[in-house]
Protein backbone atom coordinates (compact mmCIF):
# COMPACT_ATOMS: atom_id res chain seq x y z
CA UNK A 1 0.00 0.00 0.00
CA UNK A 2 2.77 2.53 -0.67
CA UNK A 3 0.40 5.39 -2.25
CA UNK A 4 -2.19 6.18 0.69
CA UNK A 5 -4.58 9.17 0.45
CA UNK A 6 -1.87 9.45 4.12
CA UNK A 7 0.75 10.89 1.75
CA UNK A 8 -0.52 14.45 2.28
CA UNK A 9 2.14 16.06 4.10
CA UNK A 10 0.05 18.56 6.41
CA UNK A 11 -3.55 18.94 7.55
CA UNK A 12 -6.15 19.95 9.55
CA UNK A 13 -9.30 18.27 11.30
CA UNK A 14 -11.52 17.94 14.11
CA UNK A 15 -11.43 13.96 15.84
CA UNK A 16 -14.14 12.10 17.17
CA UNK A 17 -13.44 8.87 19.00
CA UNK A 18 -16.01 6.17 20.03
CA UNK A 19 -15.74 2.46 22.06
CA UNK A 20 -18.46 0.33 20.93
CA UNK A 21 -19.12 -3.70 20.91
CA UNK A 22 -18.72 -5.39 17.21
CA UNK A 23 -22.33 -5.57 17.36
CA UNK A 24 -23.05 -1.92 17.58
CA UNK A 25 -20.22 -0.88 15.12
CA UNK A 26 -21.85 -2.80 12.91
CA UNK A 27 -24.78 -1.69 12.99
CA UNK A 28 -23.69 1.54 12.48
CA UNK A 29 -21.42 0.69 9.46
CA UNK A 30 -24.52 -0.82 7.79
CA UNK A 31 -25.77 2.68 8.04
CA UNK A 32 -22.89 4.46 6.90
CA UNK A 33 -23.15 2.49 3.55
CA UNK A 34 -25.61 4.70 1.72
CA UNK A 35 -23.10 7.72 2.63
CA UNK A 36 -19.58 6.49 2.52
CA UNK A 37 -17.65 4.16 0.45
CA UNK A 38 -14.39 1.97 1.01
CA UNK A 39 -11.10 3.72 1.07
CA UNK A 40 -9.96 2.68 -2.20
CA UNK A 41 -6.18 1.99 -0.70
CA UNK A 42 -7.52 -0.82 1.42
CA UNK A 43 -9.05 -4.28 0.46
CA UNK A 44 -12.53 -3.95 -1.11
CA UNK A 45 -14.24 -3.17 1.98
CA UNK A 46 -11.68 -0.76 2.37
CA UNK A 47 -9.63 -2.39 5.15
CA UNK A 48 -5.68 -2.92 5.72
CA UNK A 49 -3.73 -3.32 8.97
CA UNK A 50 -1.54 0.07 11.11
CA UNK A 51 1.17 -0.43 13.01
CA UNK A 52 2.74 2.48 15.01
CA UNK A 53 5.55 2.78 16.73
CA UNK A 54 5.11 5.75 19.20
CA UNK A 55 8.42 7.75 21.06
CA UNK A 56 8.11 9.73 24.38
CA UNK A 57 11.07 10.55 26.75
CA UNK A 58 11.59 9.05 30.07
CA UNK A 59 8.99 10.83 31.70
CA UNK A 60 6.39 9.65 29.30
CA UNK A 61 5.75 13.55 28.21
CA UNK A 62 3.73 13.31 26.14
CA UNK A 63 1.54 10.57 28.02
CA UNK A 64 1.15 12.73 30.59
CA UNK A 65 -0.01 15.84 28.60
CA UNK A 66 -2.58 14.01 26.78
CA UNK A 67 -3.91 12.45 30.32
CA UNK A 68 -3.74 16.16 32.11
CA UNK A 69 -5.59 17.67 29.13
CA UNK A 70 -2.99 20.18 28.01
CA UNK A 71 -4.54 22.08 25.07
CA UNK A 72 -0.99 22.07 23.05
CA UNK A 73 0.79 18.91 22.84
CA UNK A 74 2.33 16.80 20.42
CA UNK A 75 3.77 13.10 19.63
CA UNK A 76 6.26 11.28 17.47
CA UNK A 77 5.42 8.05 15.61
CA UNK A 78 6.67 6.17 12.62
CA UNK A 79 3.71 4.04 10.97
CA UNK A 80 3.77 1.24 8.22
CA UNK A 81 0.26 0.82 7.02
CA UNK A 82 0.69 -3.31 6.23
CA UNK A 83 0.20 -4.66 3.14
CA UNK A 84 1.39 -8.71 3.63
CA UNK A 85 5.20 -7.95 3.05
CA UNK A 86 7.80 -8.34 5.39
CA UNK A 87 8.69 -4.68 6.56
CA UNK A 88 12.72 -4.74 5.71
CA UNK A 89 15.02 -0.97 5.22
CA UNK A 90 13.61 -0.49 2.33
CA UNK A 91 9.70 -0.39 3.44
CA UNK A 92 8.37 2.90 2.77
CA UNK A 93 6.91 4.38 6.03
CA UNK A 94 5.64 7.63 7.47
CA UNK A 95 7.33 9.61 10.23
CA UNK A 96 4.47 11.88 11.71
CA UNK A 97 3.86 14.47 14.37
CA UNK A 98 0.61 14.22 15.41
CA UNK A 99 -0.32 17.99 17.39
CA UNK A 100 -3.01 18.54 19.10
CA UNK A 101 -4.27 22.34 19.36
CA UNK A 102 -7.60 23.18 21.50
CA UNK A 103 -9.95 20.85 19.60
CA UNK A 104 -8.19 21.15 16.45
CA UNK A 105 -5.49 18.38 14.84
CA UNK A 106 -3.07 18.81 12.78
CA UNK A 107 -0.39 16.36 11.56
CA UNK A 108 2.99 16.74 9.51
CA UNK A 109 4.43 13.49 7.71
CA UNK A 110 7.29 12.33 5.96
CA UNK A 111 7.57 9.37 3.79
CA UNK A 112 11.30 7.81 4.08
CA UNK A 113 12.24 4.33 3.73
CA UNK A 114 12.19 2.56 6.98
CA UNK A 115 15.67 2.19 7.81
CA UNK A 116 15.96 5.74 7.59
CA UNK A 117 12.80 6.48 9.17
CA UNK A 118 14.44 4.25 12.48
CA UNK A 119 17.53 6.53 12.17
CA UNK A 120 15.49 9.87 11.93
CA UNK A 121 13.56 9.21 14.78
CA UNK A 122 16.05 7.10 17.13
CA UNK A 123 19.20 7.87 16.15
CA UNK A 124 18.64 11.14 15.31
CA UNK A 125 21.05 10.82 12.00
CA UNK A 126 19.63 13.11 9.11
CA UNK A 127 18.58 11.10 6.09
CA UNK A 128 19.41 12.26 2.96
CA UNK A 129 16.23 13.17 0.87
CA UNK A 130 15.84 12.71 -3.22
CA UNK A 131 14.91 15.95 -4.61
CA UNK A 132 12.68 14.32 -7.16
CA UNK A 133 10.54 12.54 -4.37
CA UNK A 134 10.40 15.12 -1.66
CA UNK A 135 8.44 18.21 -1.40
CA UNK A 136 10.59 21.19 0.54
CA UNK A 137 8.72 21.21 3.47
CA UNK A 138 9.75 17.90 4.38
CA UNK A 139 13.15 19.31 5.62
CA UNK A 140 11.02 21.17 7.97
CA UNK A 141 9.96 17.88 9.45
CA UNK A 142 13.13 16.39 9.98
CA UNK A 143 14.08 19.79 11.56
CA UNK A 144 11.14 19.40 14.01
CA UNK A 145 11.75 15.74 14.45
CA UNK A 146 15.20 16.15 15.65
CA UNK A 147 14.65 19.41 17.71
CA UNK A 148 11.61 17.34 19.36
CA UNK A 149 14.30 14.35 19.70
CA UNK A 150 17.01 16.09 21.52
CA UNK A 151 14.69 18.38 23.84
CA UNK A 152 12.24 15.25 24.86
CA UNK A 153 15.23 12.81 24.94
CA UNK A 154 12.95 10.74 22.79
CA UNK A 155 13.23 6.63 22.28
CA UNK A 156 10.63 4.23 21.57
CA UNK A 157 8.37 3.80 23.91
CA UNK A 158 5.16 1.62 22.77
CA UNK A 159 4.14 -0.03 19.50
CA UNK A 160 0.33 -0.18 18.73
CA UNK A 161 -1.19 -2.53 15.58
CA UNK A 162 -4.71 -3.07 14.47
CA UNK A 163 -6.62 -4.02 11.97
CA UNK A 164 -8.38 -0.97 10.40
CA UNK A 165 -11.70 -0.66 8.27
CA UNK A 166 -11.80 2.99 6.56
CA UNK A 167 -15.20 4.54 5.18
CA UNK A 168 -14.62 7.75 3.41
CA UNK A 169 -17.32 10.91 1.87
CA UNK A 170 -18.00 11.42 -1.95
CA UNK A 171 -18.00 14.97 -3.71
CA UNK A 172 -20.39 16.07 -1.24
CA UNK A 173 -18.19 15.55 2.08
CA UNK A 174 -15.22 16.06 0.72
CA UNK A 175 -12.47 14.79 3.89
CA UNK A 176 -14.76 13.22 5.35
CA UNK A 177 -13.45 10.09 7.15
CA UNK A 178 -14.83 7.13 9.45
CA UNK A 179 -12.75 4.23 10.76
CA UNK A 180 -13.29 1.43 12.45
CA UNK A 181 -10.19 -0.28 14.41
CA UNK A 182 -10.36 -3.83 16.07
CA UNK A 183 -8.15 -6.38 17.09
CA UNK A 184 -5.96 -3.65 18.49
CA UNK A 185 -2.80 -4.95 20.64
CA UNK A 186 0.81 -3.16 21.78
CA UNK A 187 4.08 -4.03 22.93
CA UNK A 188 5.90 -1.65 25.40
CA UNK A 189 9.27 -0.70 25.86
CA UNK A 190 11.31 -2.00 29.18
CA UNK A 191 14.99 -2.11 29.62
CA UNK A 192 16.86 -1.46 26.31
CA UNK A 193 13.73 0.51 24.62
CA UNK A 194 15.80 0.46 21.24
CA UNK A 195 14.88 -3.04 20.32
CA UNK A 196 11.59 -1.83 20.37
CA UNK A 197 11.40 -1.59 16.62
CA UNK A 198 8.30 -2.59 14.04
CA UNK A 199 10.11 -5.32 12.52
CA UNK A 200 10.87 -6.77 15.63
CA UNK A 201 9.73 -10.47 17.37
CA UNK A 202 8.37 -8.59 20.80
CA UNK A 203 5.29 -10.90 21.62
CA UNK A 204 1.72 -8.46 21.11
CA UNK A 205 -0.55 -8.35 23.82
CA UNK A 206 -4.30 -6.76 24.01
CA UNK A 207 -5.05 -3.66 24.13
CA UNK A 208 -8.80 -3.61 24.26
CA UNK A 209 -10.59 -6.88 24.69
CA UNK A 210 -11.39 -8.14 21.29
CA UNK A 211 -14.97 -7.72 21.33
CA UNK A 212 -14.49 -3.56 21.45
CA UNK A 213 -13.84 -1.77 18.05
CA UNK A 214 -13.04 2.01 18.06
CA UNK A 215 -14.70 4.08 15.70
CA UNK A 216 -13.52 7.37 14.58
CA UNK A 217 -14.90 10.40 12.84
CA UNK A 218 -12.71 13.06 10.97
CA UNK A 219 -13.33 15.42 8.79
CA UNK A 220 -12.15 19.20 7.85
CA UNK A 221 -14.54 21.69 9.42
CA UNK A 222 -18.19 20.51 10.52
CA UNK A 223 -20.33 16.80 10.84
CA UNK A 224 -22.40 16.76 8.10
CA UNK A 225 -25.84 16.73 9.43
CA UNK A 226 -26.76 13.16 8.35
CA UNK A 227 -23.83 11.88 10.29
CA UNK A 228 -24.95 13.64 13.43
CA UNK A 229 -28.50 12.15 13.03
CA UNK A 230 -26.83 8.56 12.47
CA UNK A 231 -24.23 8.91 15.58
CA UNK A 232 -27.67 10.02 18.07
CA UNK A 233 -29.56 7.57 16.66
CA UNK A 234 -27.18 4.68 17.61
CA UNK A 235 -26.45 6.31 20.69
CA UNK A 236 -22.74 6.67 20.65
CA UNK A 237 -21.03 8.35 22.95
CA UNK A 238 -18.08 10.26 22.62
CA UNK A 239 -15.21 8.97 24.41
CA UNK A 240 -11.80 10.74 25.26
CA UNK A 241 -9.46 7.93 24.26
CA UNK A 242 -5.55 7.81 23.23
CA UNK A 243 -4.42 4.10 21.70
CA UNK A 244 -1.05 5.23 23.06
CA UNK A 245 -1.35 6.23 26.15
CA UNK A 246 -3.90 2.70 27.01
CA UNK A 247 -0.16 0.88 26.01
CA UNK A 248 1.52 2.66 28.90
CA UNK A 249 -1.18 2.47 31.06
CA UNK A 250 -1.06 -1.19 30.30
CA UNK A 251 2.88 -1.66 30.32
CA UNK A 252 3.42 0.51 33.02
CA UNK A 253 0.27 -0.33 35.24
CA UNK A 254 -1.31 2.93 35.67
CA UNK A 255 -4.50 3.09 36.69
CA UNK A 256 -7.10 5.20 34.65
CA UNK A 257 -10.24 5.25 36.15
CA UNK A 258 -11.26 6.77 32.49
CA UNK A 259 -11.24 3.51 30.44
CA UNK A 260 -14.34 2.37 32.69
CA UNK A 261 -16.89 2.68 31.04
CA UNK A 262 -20.23 1.08 29.40
CA UNK A 263 -20.18 0.48 25.72
CA UNK A 264 -22.53 0.68 23.02
CA UNK A 265 -23.81 -2.14 22.32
Amino acid sequence: MPHLSHTIRKFNRFELKYIVSIQAAERFKQDLSDFLAPDEHGDSLGAYGVSSLYYDGPDYRFYWEKIDGIKFRRKLRIRHYENGAPLAEDTSVFVEIKQRLNRVTQKRCLQLPYGDALRLCSQRQVPELDAFNHDPSDAAVIDEVLAMSWQYDLRPASIVSYNRQALIGGQYDVGLRVTFDKDLTYRAAGEGSSALQLNGENASLTLFPADMVIIEIKVNERIPYWLTELVAMHNLNLMRVSKYCRSIELAQNISNPAWHFALTV
